[in-house]
């Protein structure tokens, strides 16, 4: 019985027009099933979506402190690499950067050995020039003074008028002159002079 049902279903279909096939069945589904076209299940859903997503986004505005205290846990975070162990602690975002390029060759670190005897490891672009230099020691001095606590304002242009950096003997006396075409690499030594009170020359 249930091979008769079969052939003649198909026989059915077989002799009718299939756009009347596809009408009917369409029609079928919607009648008896309660299901909607397309279309309004399209408008449903960008409704309800819309709905469920509709967020006051000023009540996610966050306030200067609180970024700050976001960027500071995510810097924290970053240090724990050991790429990054040799890093002080509350170390800035720009110590992260430098750290990272020297890591990857697109930094050096030089040692600037000053007049009384300490040194000062420095970290610079691989192109950077003598000024970009200065700029780095001057970051540097004021960044340890701000860690330790001190308080001692220093005249920058009263130092570079009254020092020369030196490499090998000679004076880096070109402020826009490559620290590279004075031969200096990784791991170089400068060193603090002072200038000749007779012959004080600007930088």
């Amino acid at each position: 019985m249930m091979d008769c049902l079969d052939n003649l279903s198909h026989e059915v279909l077989s002799d009718s027009d299939p756009a009347q096939q596809n009408t009917e069945i369409r029609h079928t589904y919607a009648e008896d099933d309660n299901i909607p076209s397309s279309p309004d299940i399209e408008e449903y859903d960008a409704s309800d979506q819309f709905k469920q997503e509709d967020v006051n986004f000023e009540d996610t505005t966050l306030s200067h402190n609180e970024v700050m205290d976001i960027v500071r846990a995510g810097v924290a975070e970053l240090v724990k690499d050991p790429l990054l162990s040799d890093l002080p602690a509350g170390v800035t975002l720009d110590e992260v950067k430098s750290q990272i390029a020297l890591e990857y060759g697109q930094a050096m670190k030089v040692i600037v050995r000053k007049e009384c005897g300490g040194i000062m490891p420095i970290v610079v672009p691989q192109d950077a020039t003598v000024v970009d230099l200065k700029h780095a020691i001057s970051r540097y001095v004021t960044l340890k003074q701000t860690r330790e606590g001190g308080t001692t304002q220093i005249s920058w242009r009263y130092i570079w008028r009254t020092y020369w950096l030196t490499f090998d003997g000679e004076k880096l006396s070109q402020n826009n002159k490559k620290l590279k075409d004075y031969g200096i690499r990784n791991r170089a030594e400068l060193r603090f002079i002072k200038r000749l009170r007779s012959k004080v020359e600007g930088v």
